[in-house]
C-alpha cells in the first residue's frame, strides 16, 4: 500500500465525488482504469461500470465481482430565504458523521462552496440552533443533531442559487479539499474508503491477474455499480441482466468486539448480514484459501448491513451471494483500514477467481 502508485490510486478515488444517482466522476476513473485490464468493457442503462474477462472454459457459470462507486452523501430538500440549504442524507449518515465544514454542492450549472453548520454556541434559549439541539441539561451529555436542524450554509441568494442550478434534488457532498487521504503508523484513514477502497482492492486483483498472465476457468464480470448506499439499484439491475449465478461483493468490514473483527492486514469473510445467509461453501472456500495463503482471515456476521450481493440475492436476482470485507474503524465515517489489508484482500480475491 506504501508504494507511491497505489497511494496515488487510492487517492484519486477518494477524491472522486460520486452521490448515489451522480456517481460520474468515479465512473470515468473506473471505466479508464479497466481498459487496459480486461478483455471488454462497458457501461450499462443502469450507469454500471462493467467489465468482462474471458475465462477458458465456457461450460462454467460466470462469477460476478461487485464493488459500489456511490459515497455517502447529502440531498438537498429546499431552499430557505436566506439562501441555505435544508438537506436530506443519501445512505446511514448522521451530522456528527460528517461535521461542521466545506461541502461541495453539485448545481447542475456550476459547482457551489458551502458549510455544513449546526449554529453558534455562546447563544440562550432564544436562539433555535445549538440550543434547541441540545438543551442546558443535556449539554456534555452525548446527545447530537439530527438532520432537521442543520443548515448548509451558501452565502448566496435563491436567485443565485436558482442560476447555479441548485435546487431540490441537488446532491451535496464532503468538499474535495477534506479528502486528502491521512497516513499514519500502519494505517490509512479517510472519508469514503467505503467503497473506494474496495474498487481498489478490485483493480488490485485484476493488475495481478494481468500481470501474471494467469486466465480464469470461469467469465468474471467486474461491476462497479450505483446508488448501493440507498438499496443496491445497480447491484440489482447488473445481476438481473448479467450471465452467472454466483455474486460476489467486496466491501468494508466494520471492527467492532460484537463481532470479534480486529484492525489488521486480515481479511474477513462475511457468513451473514441482515439481509441475507451468504453461500457457505464459498465462504468457507474463501477461509480455506486465506489460511492457505498465510493471510490469516477473520470470519464474521454482520447486523445492520447489507450488500449488493445480499440484496440482489434477496431479491432473487442471483443464485448464490458471498461478501469478502477488510477492516475498518469509523465506518460511514471518517475510516480507518490497516494499509496492508488492501493488498491481502486482493490475494485473495485474486486466488478465488482463478480457481
Amino acid at each position: 500500500m506504501k508504494s507511491e502508485e497505489n497511494i496515488k490510486l487510492l487517492q484519486a478515488l477518494v477524491s472522486a465525488r460520486g452521490p448515489s444517482g451522480e456517481e460520474d466522476e468515479v465512473r470515468t476513473l473506473c471505466h479508464k482504469q479497466l481498459k487496459s485490464l480486461v478483455d471488454d468493457t462497458w457501461i450499462d442503462p443502469a450507469g454500471n461500470v462493467i467489465g468482462k474477462i474471458s475465462g477458458s472454459e465456457k461450460n462454467l457459470e460466470a462469477i460476478r465481482v461487485m464493488v459500489h462507486m456511490d459515497e455517502l452523501s447529502l440531498i438537498v430538500k429546499r431552499i430557505n430565504e436566506d439562501g441555505s440549504l435544508r438537506v436530506n442524507p443519501l445512505g446511514g449518515i448522521f451530522p456528527f458523521t460528517f461535521g461542521q465544514g466545506p461541502v461541495d454542492i453539485l448545481g447542475d450549472n456550476e459547482l457551489s462552496s458551502g458549510v455544513l453548520s449546526f449554529g453558534c454556541m455562546h447563544t440562550s434559549k432564544e436562539s433555535p440552533t445549538i440550543n434547541k439541539m441540545v438543551p442546558e441539561e443535556n449539554r456534555g451529555q452525548g446527545k447530537t443533531p439530527v438532520w432537521a436542524d442543520v443548515t448548509v450554509v451558501t452565502r448566496k441568494t435563491p436567485s443565485e442559487l436558482k442560476d447555479a442550478g441548485v435546487h431540490p434534488g441537488t446532491r451535496v457532498v464532503i468538499a474535495q479539499s477534506r479528502r486528502q487521504l491521512h497516513l499514519f503508523e500502519d494505517c490509512v484513514a479517510g472519508y469514503f474508503l467505503d467503497n473506494r477502497a474496495a474498487i481498489f482492492i478490485a483493480l488490485t486483483a485484476l493488475k495481478k491477474m494481468h500481470s501474471s498472465k494467469r486466465k480464469p476457468k470461469r467469465d468474471i464480470y467486474f461491476v462497479a455499480t450505483c446508488s448501493e448506499e440507498i438499496g443496491a439499484h445497480g447491484a440489482s439491475y447488473a445481476a438481473r441482466t448479467l450471465p452467472g449465478e454466483i455474486t460476489l461483493a467486496v466491501d468494508v468490514g466494520p471492527v467492532a468486539k460484537e463481532y470479534q473483527t480486529v484492525l489488521s492486514p486480515s481479511p474477513i469473510v462475511v457468513y451473514q448480514d441482515s439481509v441475507a445467509l451468504y453461500d457457505k461453501e464459498i465462504s468457507d472456500r474463501l477461509m480455506f484459501l486465506g489460511k492457505t495463503l498465510g493471510l490469516e482471515p477473520q470470519c464474521a456476521i454482520w447486523e445492520g448491513y447489507g450488500s449488493d450481493a445480499s440484496l440482489a440475492y434477496s431479491r432473487g436476482q442471483t443464485a448464490k451471494a458471498a461478501l469478502l470485507c477488510f477492516p475498518v474503524e469509523n465506518t460511514h465515517g471518517y475510516e480507518i483500514t490497516h494499509q496492508k489489508s488492501l493488498e491481502q484482500c486482493a490475494t485473495l480475491l485474486e486466488a478465488y477467481l482463478l480457481e
